[in-house]
């Protein structure tokens, strides 16, 4: 239910307006705008319904420092015996949503207060999808960044990498919507072992962050990374079959907040400093940053540093898509790889007869394929390597592409492709 704050110093008028509103809504009052600021730090209304003349301060003055007290735009209307135009002209230019007299009627105020939720509810709707991620329902990259940049900049806690280990032979060997079946009951055990306050968000293909508001016990956030363990594993079981052979579980690095800083970048670092050292002794586990800064310090340093440089992080499902120029060098050290180790590796070439479809064909072609798979774009041709890939294995990606695309569009593209020797 929404909740909305009254203000005003005339108490008939305050009863009068929360016995109004009080029949679809949840009802606060203040009777000036010092009471009605500390209302709105503790309840957090999603509206105010302000008298304009106050004595002390005003319904403008309090709109002004409630707007400032606020991450977001505050829904405000005004009320007011005066008559003048002046008087709502310059509530309106002060930013209200709109401009009731008095005395109230029932009928009005209830019909104009509840235009002002439904647009708010169709906003937050709208912020809502623009700021999810699709498939799992977290918060997107990018809104987990803004979101939980805030929060370490006020808030004490913890902030959690996490990664799912073994993640891509799901994909290789089931496909890409068990995959994604995976992803969503990971997404719904992150959900499990985070409270309403935390923040959880992916940050792209397996990848995840959580902050953890006022958590700074070590043991508690070993016991959530094993019950995230066991439980995806129990998951893929049942999903899977007992019999399933793949290693899948969970990596988390941690830092807390604010022993490591409060700069959203810095601690985002630390944490996947201490990820990686879980993924480099034998993954399944947590690691939290300054733990042991023996064993970071040579993560930092020699080949290891040289590994995180050189490694892929927070990388997309689907072909690992490069320039031309660079797939020719691929292209070549996998001939030798063919040729010394009888490696089955397949080029396959794609022309496209109509190139206006070569952008959404490209996208398409990307999500298709696997991670292991490397593509690239050369005009009206699209150059793809199956690594690992027999005729059968060859024509089944074919068929996977064709199957995508649909007949009409399927009808405009023409198949090559060839051993490597």
């Amino acid at each position: 239910m929404n909740k909305i704050l009254i203000v005003d110093d005339e108490e008939m008028m305050l009863m009068m307006a929360q016995h109004i509103l009080s029949r679809k809504y949840e009802v606060i009052t203040a009777s000036d705008g010092f009471e009605a600021i500390e209302l709105f730090e503790s309840e957090h209304p999603d509206m105010v319904l302000t008298d304009l003349m106050m004595p002390e301060m005003d319904g403008y003055e309090l709109h002004r420092i409630l707007q400032e007290k606020s991450a977001g735009s505050v829904p405000i209307m005004f009320m007011t015996a005066d008559e003048s135009e002046e008087s709502e002209s310059k509530g309106f230019e002060a930013g209200a949503e709109d401009y009731i007299r008095k005395p109230l009627r029932p009928d009005v105020l209830l019909r104009r207060v509840g235009i002002i939720m439904d647009n708010l509810d169709r906003i937050r709707g709208l912020e809502a999808v623009a700021s999810t991620d699709q498939l799992t329902k977290l918060l997107n990259k990018n809104s987990a960044q803004k979101e939980i940049g805030e929060a370490v900049k006020n808030s004490s806690g913890a902030l959690l990498m996490i990664d799912l280990d073994s993640f891509k032979l799901i994909n290789d060997i089931y496909g890409h919507i068990a995959g994604d079946k995976i992803l969503v009951r990971f997404s719904e055990l992150i959900k499990s072992v985070i409270r309403e306050k935390d923040l959880a968000g992916r940050m792209g293909g397996d990848e995840f962050i959580v902050f953890l508001e006022n958590m700074s016990d070590e043991k508690i956030l070993k016991t959530k990374a094993s019950y995230l363990n066991e439980e995806i594993l129990n998951s893929a079981r049942k999903m899977f079959g007992e019999e399933i052979e793949i290693p899948l579980g969970t990596s988390v690095g941690a830092v807390f907040v604010p022993e490591e800083g409060r700069d959203f970048q810095i601690l985002y670092e630390k944490a996947d400093k201490a990820l990686y050292e879980v993924k480099q002794h034998g993954k399944h586990g947590i690691s939290i940053y300054g733990a042991n800064k023996q064993t970071d310090k040579n993560i930092l340093t020699g080949i290891s540093q040289t590994q995180m440089i050189l490694g892929e992080r927070n990388a997309e499902s689907g072909a690992y898509y490069v320039e031309f120029e660079d797939f020719k060098k691929i292209y070549r050290l996998v001939s030798r790889i063919a040729s010394d180790y009888k490696r089955e590796i397949t080029l396959m070439q794609i022309t496209l007869l109509d190139e206006e479809y070569t952008d959404e064909f490209k996208e398409k072609l990307i999500s298709t394929l696997r991670k292991s798979d490397c593509m690239t774009c050369n005009g009206k041709k699209f150059l793809i390597l199956l690594m690992e890939s027999s005729d059968k294995e060859s024509e089944a990606v074919k068929k996977r592409i064709i199957s995508n695309l649909g007949v009409k569009k399927a009808a405009e593209i023409i198949f090559e492709h060839e051993k490597i020797i």
